[in-house]
């Protein structure tokens, strides 16, 4: 599964090269709680045909009778045309509720009719380059303008324009094409992860099933160095080799990766920092970056509750979640044996 953002940007040029009206929703404010962040998109095309998501369903399916009409009811549809327009749901705990909002949850929407194919074109090239792009909307004229950046910035909103960037899929390189591999890649496409596999070893390779995922042969550090791990990557060794594992992560380590970590016992990650230290000039600082044994203590067994816990950490991470010492494996564990 592509990246959400550029699943709705590519499903939009496709209505806006065939000329269809469409427009592109954004939230760009939130009060209280409500279903889906600041910077959420979606796009609806002129049949009603929506991709993405602003809220629950309710919210879309106001823009989908306010834009194609409600014939029922004879409904004369707003044209998708015009300057960039704010709507704003869930004012009363009344219309909350009906558009089925979180209690005291308000959402304002930037909506943009009939963005520029060409200009969304040049956004999507950018973003399959790996690039960060922030998209700058005038909120008067309409008018779009792109700039590459290094900085994953929020949705920002000034007097007079919405600000959010872009970027390319987070991608995992798994180190290791066993079971539990198998199972990790599978949740991580459907959270929206670029995957690839790297496994020299053919007896391994060979048995992988789960399509979607770029595989290497190469040797796991020569791996590394291709891959080119940058802020929006995570590395995750997986073999239990030490030949196939150390270099691998030791690679990892000299780069922007947001996660690396490793499978494996208290006692084998132990081994494995003390092996890096005395053969590899590491210390314990330019380990700390280096997780293991990986996961959140869910008390898992099987490789398929093993991937589930590797997942949450994996995206509590990424999403800047601090985790409590009580779901550290090493931490629960030594803990239980109290």
């Amino acid at each position: 599964m592509q990246n959400q953002d550029v699943i709705v940007l590519e499903r939009l040029k496709q209505w806006r090269d065939q000329a269809e009206h469409a427009v592109l929703v954004t939230v760009m404010r939130t009060w209280g709680s409500s279903p889906r962040p600041i910077g959420s998109i979606m796009a609806m095309s002129q049949t009603g045909a929506v991709v993405g998501s602003v809220s629950g369903g309710c919210i879309e399916d106001d823009l989908i009778r306010e834009f194609t009409g409600n014939t029922s009811q004879n409904q004369t549809p707003t044209p998708m045309t015009g300057q960039p327009r704010r709507m704003r749901y869930g004012i009363s705990a009344d219309e909350a509720h009906r558009f089925g909002l979180p209690c005291g949850g308000t959402l304002e929407l930037l909506l943009e009719f009939n963005p520029d194919a060409q200009i969304l074109d040049d956004l999507l090239q950018r973003l399959k380059a790996g690039k960060l792009v922030r998209r700058v909307t005038d909120l008067q004229t309409g008018e779009v303008t792109l700039e590459d950046t290094d900085t994953a910035d929020s949705l920002r909103v000034s007097e007079t324009a919405l600000i959010n960037t872009f970027g390319p899929a987070y991608r995992m390189l798994l180190i290791g094409a066993g079971q539990l591999g198998e199972y990790i890649a599978t949740m991580a496409i459907f959270n929206g992860f670029s995957v690839t596999v790297c496994d020299p070893r053919q007896e391994y390779a060979s048995g992988w099933t789960t399509t979607g995922v770029e595989r290497m042969n190469d040797w796991p550090d020569d791996a590394v160095r291709l891959f080119k791990p940058d802020r929006r990557t995570c590395v995750l060794a997986l073999t239990h080799d030490p030949k196939l594992d150390d270099l691998a992560l030791l690679e990892a380590l000299e780069t922007e990766a947001f996660y690396i970590g490793a499978i494996g016992s208290r006692a084998n990650n132990a081994a494995r920092r003390q092996r890096m230290i005395e053969h590899f000039e590491q210390t314990e600082q330019s380990l700390a970056r280096l997780r293991g044994p990986i996961g959140v203590y869910i008390g898992s067994k099987t490789p398929a509750e093993i991937a589930v816990s590797v997942m949450a950490e994996v995206l509590a991470v990424k999403n800047a979640v601090p985790l409590p010492p009580e779901v550290n494996v090493a931490h629960a564990k030594s803990v239980k044996e109290q």
